[in-house]
């Protein structure tokens, strides 16, 4: 079962899938007013502006952080047209664009945006990355 999440300010939500998150720091660095993983809620959507919020959580690597206007969600789901890779150095694989992974089962999930594929084959969470690249000092 996957866990999502969503904050509001009113004018935008911010969706967060934790199952999905490679810890990659960007939001709370970038961030700090909204994005704090010391507080409950993690996420206060009254600490920026909704610009600054959105321009935040488009640079999250791993597509666990996203947004939708609340006056029209599903004019805000983005369609890649592009497939693209890219190997982040001593991370994931990310993989832009819209995905559907089967598993050895032939089981499919699907994936939107961005998702990180485990490099470091240390993941509980294969194939995808879920951070430990970080904790077991991965290079590559």
């Amino acid at each position: 079962m996957s866990i999502t999440k969503e904050y509001t300010n009113g004018e935008v939500t911010v969706v967060w899938q934790p199952g999905n998150c490679i810890h990659s720091e960007l939001c709370f660095t970038g961030l700090p007013h909204v994005f704090d993983p010391q507080k409950r809620p993690w996420v206060n959507t009254d600490g920026a502006s909704t610009q600054e919020i959105i321009d935040q959580v488009k640079k999250c690597p791993s597509g666990a952080l996203s947004y939708y206007m609340n006056n029209k969600k599903e004019d805000n789901m983005e369609i890649e047209r592009e497939n693209i890779a890219e190997v982040i150095l001593n991370g994931p694989l990310l993989v832009y664009g819209n995905l559907k992974v089967k598993d050895k089962n032939g089981s499919e999930t699907r994936h939107n945006k961005v998702t990180a594929f485990c490099r470091c084959a240390g993941s509980f969470n294969k194939p995808y990355c879920d951070g430990t690249h970080k904790k077991i000092g991965f290079e590559g």
